[in-house]
């Protein structure tokens, strides 16, 4: 029988001992609790909310193809009593409709209902438009007041949800309230999908990068073997973990980077505690000691995949988001600036500062011992370690040694591949998948399979991130934020969407944090609200503020998301609170540094 039909009723009703599987009964009354006043909430909002007098319906008309689409705000002549009529805004993910596109009308309620067609009679020739649908002005107003505070409800519990990982995997409680989110209709089905479709780069790049990396794993386990013996310095040794990391994810993705320390680090882990079992060796301050190196190890590593991660268009998931935006958004002379090279030098401005003073972070931490750094290896694991890497060694075959040589060679071709763009990373993902299994000796199903099972969950997550960022959308839950922002002179926007998206990165996830604000300032240039360079600014000032400051939790950084829900994470004791503390030093200095680089050179 499977260990899970094994759960424990704890004197509650059975059903609750299925429901979320081994997590606490506590998360489990609140999640429920969450799901039952949501929609009291949506339903007794809408009841009690009064729209003004004189509020309008909303005709939607469908404008032939051939001809351009009148802009959001100006006026539509209409044969007959209704006259000029004011054009409101169409959703982005919402414009289509066959051949033709969507227009939508303020209709005054005092005109009746409208007939099937309506005439257009402001060009040189009358249009017909006809009907598609008429949204009850009334009712509209009301949703759109419950839906902005149901849909900050629901925005807070799937943010509990992620900071509480430990004790559920947000996806299925985060899945939950995404799905209620749609029964309710605060967020609509088309605009998720719009969303997933609009982002399928990032997930391609999920699936099947990490997945061709996972066939890379054992000469990367080489190559960070060969680091932890090259010196006996903790403080060079964290800086080569840092300094690796960074550069492994500004080509490779942060994600599938932390995938390969989380398995050196469990590697290593797993070789010392074979040691203490078969000498039956158990002295508790040399563990204890041990697990400080290997928490301080892995964590300068994970912090310097969003030190590199940051840099590229493809080291993190919303770099990719935010270059394909701008690319599709911008004129075509300024589009091609935001290739694999234009995005570094867009960012340099502010990642080059902030990746130094990450790195001198790295020996503050390590020389002054801070909040848990400066562990050094124990002298006994040392050689525990090296005898297993040389047996290792001596055990090689020449099969094994080709194989290690065609993993660094795929390693090489990939790396080639994102430098000179020769397709989308999901894409030299797939390919890396093929190559890497075909030529070092993978060739069934089952062992192909086990490589995609580290990104799936997470890429369902992000699925899941997307049904929330549609309802941020539709409700503009973070639209006066962004207004706010958008308030100011140019040098002040700049400073403001860095601290806005550094400050709600710090408890959200970064990826939908960037794609929100993207999208909202997507729209304010195409209102003409900025021009195409402060549009450029604004872009890199999102991708800095959700990238950097977000390293103070593992809410927003994936990586850290990832490392706290890892294998390797309970036996070194990494838990949550103890790597916000470890973050700490890093979250001070670095937000510190790119928001002066964002306010004095952006």
């Amino acid at each position: 029988m499977h260990h899970d039909s094994q759960l424990t009723v704890g004197g509650g009703p059975q059903w609750l001992s299925l429901f979320l599987g081994h997590a606490p009964r506590w998360y489990k009354t609140t999640i429920l609790v969450f799901l039952l006043i949501n929609p009291l909430a949506w339903y007794a909002i809408r009841s009690a909310v009064v729209p003004p007098a004189g509020t309008a319906d909303t005709v939607v008309v469908s404008w032939p193809a051939q001809q351009a689409p009148p802009a959001s705000g100006s006026r539509v002549e209409i044969q007959g009593p209704a006259g000029s009529l004011r054009v409101v805004p169409t959703p982005a993910w919402q414009t289509g409709h066959g051949s033709s596109t969507t227009v939508r009308l303020e209709w005054p309620r005092a005109l009746g209902l409208p007939g099937a067609t309506l005439v257009s009679t402001g060009g040189a020739e009358p249009l017909t438009l006809p009907v598609v649908a008429v949204v009850d002005g009334v009712e509209a107003a009301k949703r759109a007041v419950a839906g902005f505070i149901v849909g900050w409800m629901l925005l807070l519990q799937f943010i509990f949800a992620l900071a509480m990982a430990l004790s559920c995997y947000p996806l299925l409680t985060g899945g939950l309230l995404a799905l209620e989110a749609l029964v309710l209709g605060i967020c609509s089905v088309d605009h998720m999908y719009a969303e997933v479709a609009h982002n399928l780069p990032v997930i391609l790049l999920l699936i099947f990068v990490v997945a061709g990396v996972h066939f890379l794993k054992d000469w990367l386990a080489v190559v960070f073997t060969a680091l932890l013996f090259s010196t006996r310095s903790k403080i060079r040794l964290a800086l080569m973990f840092s300094v690796t990391g960074a550069l492994l994810s500004a080509f490779l993705d942060a994600l599938t980077v932390t995938a390969v320390i989380i398995a050196v680090g469990k590697g290593f882990w797993d070789v010392y505690h074979a040691h203490r079992s078969q000498h039956g060796d158990h002295d508790p301050v040399e563990l204890e000691q041990f697990r400080a190196f290997l928490r301080s190890l892995v964590m300068h590593a994970v912090i310097g995949t969003a030190l590199g991660g940051v840099t590229t268009m493809v080291g993190e998931p919303q770099n990719l988001l935010i270059a394909h935006t701008l690319r599709d958004n911008l004129p075509p002379d300024m589009a091609g600036r935001w290739d694999f090279f234009g995005f570094m030098q867009r960012m340099a401005v502010v990642t080059v500062p902030t990746v130094i003073v990450g790195l001198l972070t790295v020996v503050v931490c390590e020389r002054f011992r801070l909040v848990g750094y400066g562990a050094v290896m124990p002298e006994r694991v040392r050689d525990a370690l090296r005898e297993r890497a040389e047996a290792d060694r001596a055990a090689r075959t020449a099969t094994d040694r080709l194989r290690l040589r065609l993993q660094a060679i795929c390693a090489g071709l990939l790396v080639a591949g994102l430098v000179f763009h020769w397709a989308e990373i999901g894409i030299l993902g797939l390919f890396l998948v093929v190559l890497a299994a075909a030529f070092t000796g993978v060739s069934d199903e089952h062992r192909l399979g086990k490589a995609f099972t580290e990104s799936m969950p997470f890429t369902a997550l992000l699925v899941v991130f997307f049904a929330i960022v549609a309802m941020i959308s539709e409700q503009g839950l973070f639209r006066p934020v962004v207004a706010f922002a958008l308030d100011r002179d140019a040098r002040g926007q700049l400073v403001a969407i860095f601290l806005a998206n550094g400050s709600l990165s710090m408890v959200s996830d970064n990826v939908f944090v960037a794609t929100v604000f993207i999208n909202e300032v997507t729209a304010a240039y195409g209102r003409g609200e900025v021009d195409a360079l402060q549009y450029e600014k604004l872009a890199v000032a999102i991708n800095t503020g959700t990238n950097i400051p977000s390293v103070a939790t593992p809410n927003g950084q994936a990586a850290l998301l990832f490392l706290l829900t890892s294998a390797l994470a309970a036996p070194i004791q990494l838990g949550y609170m103890r790597m916000l503390v470890m973050a700490l030093p890093y979250t001070i200095s670095l937000t510190t540094i790119s928001l002066l680089m964002v306010w004095l050179f952006l």
